[in-house]
């Protein structure tokens, strides 16, 4: 029986280590440069037969008239980006939706700021890995559920553990804003449909003794420990921001408004179905917009067949600072992010002003600017190389990504199958 056992775990061992992720990358060791490209640079900008070179992890020189040197990558033909960042999700954090076992991004709690996701965060990830060859290599990391779902993380999509990924910790504390209308609880005897909430005033000044307990506990100096307030000084020295997820108009007025009454400092609109509707307040208090996905249906019957295409190049048009999320679809249809901005690109946005959605855009408003989300001289080269159009499906066909400089495999569960089933299909 003994030796029956050890067989079973050898195979078990060996299943495992065949699905795992693909071994992180070698730091970068040698120069390398790519040469004849189309540089999009992700702040609007273009090079056309450009030359970009970067060691040591960092870009190093970047232009028309730069030469190659180190090992030469020939991209004639094809185009550089930097590499996409995905805000709002809880990659790592969940595997199979149905797998309980697996499914680490919700606590239990309405008030929990002090619940950090990095911890839980899983680098192996199957489905983390599978954003890789769309070109999103770096995402935020964050906890869902609860009133206060808890404090989020940014990560690079290649590490061997949480703590390799990190590329800013602990960034920001996400709040679920009431709702004025909720929808019928079936499963409780409630009629379905939407319909008043009752209880929003309740709700929405819950929050607000919440946020400003937390201050008075940041300004006592003899108060007892409370991890949940402790969590919530950043917001108030302005070190972490606050993601307030709201999408009518009162909602969004009401949930500003108390949160920025209260002394937070830095607020991002999460959603904002209306915030076409509102912009002058939103400017008034410069506040940026993580929209959701564009690939879905209008929340209301008398809403434009096309208002979730559209909303992103309105609010861009109106002069806010806008990103692009995926909040309300599965983690593994956040490999689809290019596609969203190349949605907008459809409505009319210029392209350039559409790449900057999941790029220099998102990357200012979760505050990693200064290393990513463009390609400049002195930021990190975390990029990738593609034959046509990284925003369009057929031309988002990439050769090679890097991640700080590391040349990461583009190899997943995905494309091996892929592979698999060519073969059966043309060999017939």
């Amino acid at each position: 029986m003994k030796k029956y056992k050890g067989i079973l775990w050898a195979i078990m061992l060996i299943a495992s280590l065949s699905m795992a992720q693909q071994t992180p990358a070698l730091p970068q060791s040698e120069v390398i440069s790519i040469s004849g490209a189309t540089l999009h640079l992700g702040d609007g900008s273009v090079i056309e037969n450009g030359t970009l070179v970067f060691e040591e992890g960092l870009i190093t020189e970047i232009g028309a008239d730069v030469s190659p040197r180190g090992r030469v990558i020939n991209a004639s033909g094809k185009h550089v980006y930097p590499g996409f960042i995905a805000p709002g999700k809880s990659l790592g954090l969940i595997e199979i939706n149905a797998v309980r076992a697996s499914d680490d991004q919700d606590e239990i709690g309405d008030m929990i700021p002090h619940v950090r996701s990095i911890i839980a965060y899983n680098a192996e990830s199957q489905v983390v890995e599978s954003m890789r060859p769309n070109g999103v290599l770096l995402g935020q990391i964050t906890p869902q559920g609860g009133r206060i779902s808890g404090t989020s993380s940014i990560v690079q999509f290649d590490a061997w553990n949480w703590e390799d990924a990190i590329v800013r910790e602990d960034d920001g504390i996400h709040l679920n804003w009431p709702g004025t209308f909720r929808r019928g609880r079936w499963w409780l005897g409630e009629e379905r449909g939407y319909r008043p909430n009752k209880d929003y005033s309740k709700q929405q000044q819950d929050v607000a003794d919440f946020v400003k307990n937390a201050k008075a506990y940041g300004s006592g100096s003899n108060s007892p420990l409370n991890p949940a307030f402790k969590a919530m000084q950043g917001l108030f020295d302005g070190s972490k921001t606050l993601y307030v997820y709201a999408d009518g108009e009162r909602e969004i007025i009401d949930g500003i408004s108390a949160i920025k009454a209260a002394g937070v400092q830095k607020v991002v609109l999460v959603g904002g179905y209306k915030a076409h509707k509102i912009t002058n307040f939103l400017k008034d208090h410069q506040i940026p917009v993580l929209v959701n996905y564009t690939h879905t249906l209008p929340n209301l019957n008398d809403d434009p067949y096309d208002h979730t295409y559209k909303l992103p190049k309105l609010l861009v048009d109106a002069g806010l600072l806008v990103g692009i999320q995926n909040a309300d679809a599965s983690n593994f249809q956040t490999r689809n992010l290019p596609f969203y901005a190349g949605q907008v690109a459809g409505q009319g946005l210029e392209f350039e002003k559409a790449l900057q959605l999941i790029s220099s855009n998102t990357a200012k408003i979760l505050g990693i600017d200064d290393k990513y989300g463009s390609l400049a001289s002195g930021k990190s080269a975390t990029l990738f190389i593609s034959e046509g159009n990284a925003l369009e499906m057929r031309g988002n066909r990439l050769t090679h990504a890097f991640i700080d400089g590391r040349e990461i495999s583009l190899e997943t569960h995905q494309t091996k199958l892929w592979k698999r089933y060519m073969e059966k299909y043309e060999g017939k």
